[in-house]
């Protein structure tokens, strides 16, 4: 949510299509298929999931702690009535509860994007420098100290926007498909209802904050050194144009929406009936 990374399957596709920069001796791909294509030919199955155990536990991690946080904040603004937030107030708790679970959680994505970047051992798989989402936690540490599990850190917070924009959306959709219905604003959807939400917000989301995605792929990949944020901005956009800021976007798209329109469909009837436990 951060962008919520809960991206686990083809992980490393859309990692290596964001920093494809063309400049780097590293793999070129033509687009989503011909990365599939390329990533299976050389390191088979595996390799179109490296990075996939920190990226089930972040997102997992990251899910849970954005709902605990998200939840929390909207009580505190509520004060104990079952008022509505404006679009403003839920704006401003996502935000909060994505940069609250940012600091906990991106060391977890420095490490997934460091494993999905060892192309350079495709050839000699015994020269990977990370062997797993731990010992690259481990080796991170020891060698770059907290600073390096927190690359990509300062880009990470502005992706809260994602999140924020993403919350924001569907509790105005929700909110205003229920006024067209003329029920009450907090009144329970169907299972599609709720996937429709999820889906549209997710889109809205991904398309305005997906630049910071890419930056933040690029600060925190092992093969290329940047002095910082602006800096991997500004080399993007000279080198790449408008469009290097968008690379990898459909497929994220597509990967990514599916998985938020369970996770929401899941958190709302869970909320539901653990709402009806304690009212009974």
């Amino acid at each position: 949510m951060l962008e919520i990374q809960s991206d686990t399957q083809h992980v490393g596709g859309t990692q290596h299509l964001r920093v494809s920069d063309g400049l780097q001796v590293r793999p070129k791909y033509n687009g989503i298929l011909h990365c599939i294509k390329s990533i299976w030919k050389a390191d088979g199955i595996q390799g179109l999931y490296q990075g996939v155990t920190p990226n089930v536990w972040g997102a997992g991690l990251s899910w849970g702690l954005y709902f605990f946080f998200y939840n929390a904040i909207k009580a505190y603004k509520q004060d104990g009535f079952p008022t509505q937030l404006s679009a403003t107030q839920h704006l401003i708790s996502a935000a909060e509860a994505g940069a609250m679970t940012l600091c906990i959680t991106n060391p977890i994505w420095v490490t997934k994007t460091r494993l999905v970047l060892q192309y350079e051992a495709t050839a000699d798989p015994s020269k990977r420098m990370y062997k797993g989402m731990f010992q690259a936690l481990f080796k991170i540490y020891q060698n770059e100290g907290i600073h390096g599990l927190y690359k990509g850190f300062v880009p990470g917070l502005f992706g809260t926007s994602h999140g924020a924009l993403q919350f924001m959306a569907y509790e105005e959709l929700k909110k205003e498909y229920n006024n067209y219905k003329n029920r009450a604003a907090s009144a329970k959807l169907n299972t599609l209802e709720y996937i429709t939400m999820a889906a549209m917000s997710k889109v809205f989301a991904v398309s305005a904050t997906y630049p910071y995605q890419v930056i933040r792929a690029r600060l925190q990949d092992q093969h290329t050194q940047y002095s910082g944020v602006m800096n991997a901005i500004w080399r993007t956009f000279r080198n790449e144009g408008i469009h290097g800021f968008y690379k990898g976007i459909v497929p994220n798209v597509v990967k990514v929406t599916p998985a938020c329109c369970i996770t929401f469909v899941v958190y709302e009837n869970v909320s539901q009936f653990l709402f009806g436990l304690r009212q009974s």
